[in-house]
């Protein structure tokens, strides 16, 4: 089979789509021209959208929002042909705050990806690791190992100590947490590769900065935001990058390349 075509799929937390439109997200989208575009934290139904957003030429929009408004939500621009579209894991206790969209394309699966943030106590960590739980599980029993899988978003935790700039300070913070990280290695011990390391060894990269801290200016940040793709994709894997010149959210972008 011939790997000649490359396409871009850029992840980007906005911390609100409004706001993120308020800021240029248009012209940047104009700018970088990614293949597929995934976002989360979108904030809003689509009906309290500008109407631009919901119809950027070349683009399919998948949006799933929250039933709460201003909270959580994910969507995709797609410029890529999809062969089906899933909105949510297929359980409304988690669907209900709009955390995921599978895509299914000809070479490979993409899950975008809202993960829970555990920081407003243990049951709010309960439940991120139970979404965790859930979503694996449904990918594993129906794409893993049937087409490659790249699972993307914010994942709301940095797995390792070169992750974040102050891992000592934070051991007991939600986020850094001893269960937290596990699950990450659980990730890849069923056969996930945190892309990004795969490219860049180092310490000091990082896509989420604290704004009340001014944490960004300093570069005192964190890495929660990934690219795991199935270990029987990674040959297809030309690079992954982050973003972190991009401004308009507490976020930055990640882009991946990969050979379909």
């Amino acid at each position: 089979m011939g790997k000649t075509k490359t396409i871009r799929i850029y992840s980007w937390n906005v911390n609100g789509l409004r706001a993120a439109h308020k800021k240029g997200l248009m012209e940047w989208v104009a700018t970088e021209k990614p293949d597929v575009l995934c976002l989360q934290e979108t904030k809003a139904l689509p009906e309290q959208l500008p109407k631009e957003l919901m119809t950027i030429k070349g683009y399919d929009v998948y949006y799933h929002s929250a039933k709460r408004k201003g909270y959580s939500g994910v969507a995709v621009y797609s410029g890529v042909k999809t062969e089906n579209a899933i909105m949510g894991i297929g359980n409304e206790h988690f669907d209900n705050e709009g955390r995921a969209i599978i895509l299914e394309y000809k070479d490979f699966v993409l899950v975008n990806c809202y993960f829970p943030n555990g920081g407003r106590g243990p049951d709010r960590v309960k439940y991120k690791l139970d979404f965790y739980d859930e979503l694996f599980f449904l990918l594993q029993k129906n794409y893993y190992g049937r087409k490659g899988v790249i699972v993307t978003g914010d994942y709301n935790t940095a797995h390792k100590e070169i992750d974040l700039a102050r891992p000592k300070e934070n051991v007991m913070n939600s986020g850094f947490l001893p269960e937290e990280r596990a699950w990450i290695d659980n990730i890849i011990n069923l056969g996930y590769t945190d892309i990004f390391r795969k490219f860049e060894e180092g310490p000091g990269h990082y896509t989420y900065w604290d704004t009340v801290t001014r944490a960004r200016e300093r570069n005192v940040g964190w890495r929660i935001d990934y690219f795991m793709v199935s270990n029987d994709f990674v040959s297809r894997v030309k690079s992954a990058r982050i973003l972190s010149d991009v401004m308009g959210s507490d976020h930055c972008p990640i882009v991946l390349e990969i050979l379909v």
